[in-house]
């Protein structure tokens, strides 16, 4: 299945929810007040977020008055340059090498999943990949992680559960470095920002990382599950008092409706969404791209 087809089934539910209320409120409704508000409840009910549908129909309303925009078709294709123009102006993350990618989040969000799906697509791509189990917090992570280490082939570094997960990061950098390794994965625990300890870990295992390798262009994504919908916000907060975020990975956004919060992640945090999950297979990942995101949207 090609690339944009993949992000169009991805985007089935949201699309559905945001173009059919649109193509609704755009067949029978005046370009006026009234449109413009309920252009901004639609947007809100697809998680784009209060402020940013306010901002966003706003954009639309200043830029459809400049131009003297009447009909429907001029309304929406006005409403998609002004996102792909929004998803743009961001600074884009292009991959260097070698690279370590410490990937971090909640319980639950699939980042041991998204670890793997993410070694079989650069290994996909010609580079040699370590995964580095990280979360010896929670019972059976490393057993879990080597699963896709061995369904992908790749090679792992783990310790037994308990130990200090500075440590298992300590050795995959060693191992990395000894072998030229291309791309360093590296597991977190899944943790709360009221589980001070674990948060103050992921601070620890940030300086190994930066002492032991300097020369690594390095990298901390998030993974957020789409359909907590704004909760994901809450989250990006959180961690982002005590690492540096560099960017999202959304995981599950086939299964909501509610796939706007990429927008409303995009407009609050200024971040770029690097990846996006578009199935339950492990070749469903793929590099997040606004503009097919955009087209498939609407």
């Amino acid at each position: 299945m090609g690339i944009f087809k993949k992000i169009g089934n991805a985007l089935r539910k949201t699309r559905e929810a945001i173009a059919r209320k649109i193509d609704a409120l755009l067949s029978h409704g005046e370009i006026d007040d009234d449109f413009y508000d309920e252009l901004t409840d639609i947007l809100i009910s697809c998680d784009v977020g209060v402020k940013t549908s306010l901002e966003i129909v706003e954009q639309l309303r200043l830029s459809a008055r400049k131009q003297k925009i009447r009909t429907a078709a001029e309304v929406k294709n006005q409403l998609k340059q002004i996102l792909k123009e929004d998803f743009m102006s961001l600074n884009q993350i292009s991959i260097e090498y070698p690279a370590v990618i410490t990937i971090i989040g909640v319980n639950g969000v699939g980042k041991t999943t998204t670890i793997g799906k993410l070694s079989k697509y650069f290994k996909d791509n010609k580079k040699d990949v370590l995964l580095v189990a990280g979360d010896t917090f929670r019972a059976a992570a490393a057993n879990q992680l080597n699963e896709w280490a061995i369904r992908t082939k790749t090679r792992i570094v783990k310790q037994n559960e308990g130990a200090d997960a500075a440590s298992v990061v300590f050795d995959g950098i060693a191992s990395a470095k000894a072998r030229k390794t291309d791309v360093v994965l590296v597991d977190t625990a899944g943790r709360l920002h009221t589980k001070t300890n674990l948060m103050e870990e992921l601070k620890k295992i940030d300086r190994v990382i930066s002492r032991e390798y300097p020369q690594a262009h390095r990298y901390t994504f998030i993974v957020l599950d789409a359909t907590t919908g704004q909760n994901a916000l809450s989250q990006i907060s959180a961690f982002n008092d005590f690492v540096k975020i560099d960017g999202i990975i959304l995981t599950k956004l086939d299964g909501t409706a509610k796939g706007g919060v990429v927008i409303a992640i995009e407009k609050e945090f200024s971040l770029p969404v690097v990846f996006i999950g578009v199935g339950e297979g492990e070749n469903d990942i793929e590099p997040f791209d606004s503009n097919d995101f955009i087209d498939n949207l609407f």
